[in-house]
């Protein structure tokens, strides 16, 4: 299990456009991709439970990455964020 934090940078948060591309990226990988919000968690993959958890602007999110491509996966979804979030 791989894990990182960012702070949303993204004026509007994660929302309709943001969280489509992030749920594009993670899905390319085999891993299980949660995100992590105030003790709430979304799996990243599904749009809907993403956008659900309602991140703005300026708020910190743990990453929580884990299975067979996992180192992989936290370094480009990190590298992600901070291009897009």
């Amino acid at each position: 299990m791989k894990k990182f934090e960012y702070i949303i940078t993204e004026p509007v948060g994660i929302h309709a456009r943001p969280a489509g591309m992030l749920v594009k990226a993670a899905s390319a990988y085999k891993s299980a991709v949660t995100i992590e919000r105030d003790s709430r968690t979304a799996d990243v993959k599904r749009l809907m439970a993403l956008m659900a958890l309602g991140v703005k602007c300026d708020e910190k999110v743990t990453f929580i990455i884990e299975g067979t491509d996992e180192d992989t996966a936290v370094k480009e979804l990190e590298a992600f964020c901070k291009e897009n979030l």
